[in-house]
């Protein structure tokens, strides 16, 4: 879950400053390069939902967190060589965050189910905290001082450091969770 916070702040909290810096989009067009994501976050979930009910949850979220890495990898090296475009890199972080909607609703379920009744209302409010407290504090105040250069090779890094958590929460979902649906 704090995965799921630092990977949109990573993302989207660099967003304008990519497209204004490197690829020229004007502040007033800036937000029209914003809908793609919403409709690559969407269907994310309403696509892959039925997956995580017949392949399981654990199969499907380390592949939805271990693709999602994978793609910001390509990503971030693409925009690394400056071989993107406003439209590309709109486009892959459609693709990536299409792959990271669908985990992020499952994650929030499966850590629900984790919890005895008694107490799963209590558990989700605690992690739901500790994802706003990453989201709103930890990521941009890590994620400013990964960018302050405002530089191709900072702004790499930052997505760089996104697609390993990535891939490290793919990794420690796949050896250390359990499957939850078959209990």
């Amino acid at each position: 879950m704090l995965v799921q916070s630092f990977s949109y702040n990573a993302f989207f909290f660099t967003y304008g400053l990519v497209l204004n810096r490197f690829e020229r989009v004007t502040a007033a067009d800036a937000g029209l390069y914003l809908p793609p994501f919403t409709l690559g976050n969407f269907p994310g979930g309403a696509v892959l939902a039925r997956l995580f009910d017949t392949v399981g949850r654990r199969p499907m979220i380390t592949a939805t967190y271990g693709l999602s890495g994978l793609l910001m990898t390509v990503a971030a090296w693409l925009f690394r060589i400056d071989a993107l475009t406003a439209v590309s890199q709109t486009l892959a972080g459609a693709a990536v965050f299409f792959l990271a909607s669908a985990r992020a609703s499952t994650v929030y379920l499966t850590v629900s189910q984790a919890f005895p009744l008694e107490i799963r209302a209590r558990a989700i409010a605690l992690f739901y905290v500790l994802g706003t407290a990453t989201d709103r504090v930890l990521a941009p105040t890590l994620v400013a001082i990964l960018i302050a250069p405002a530089s191709r090779a900072q702004l790499f890094w930052n997505y760089a450091l996104t697609a390993v958590l990535m891939l490290r929460a793919a990794a420690a979902k796949l050896v250390r969770a359990f499957a939850r649906e078959s209990r």
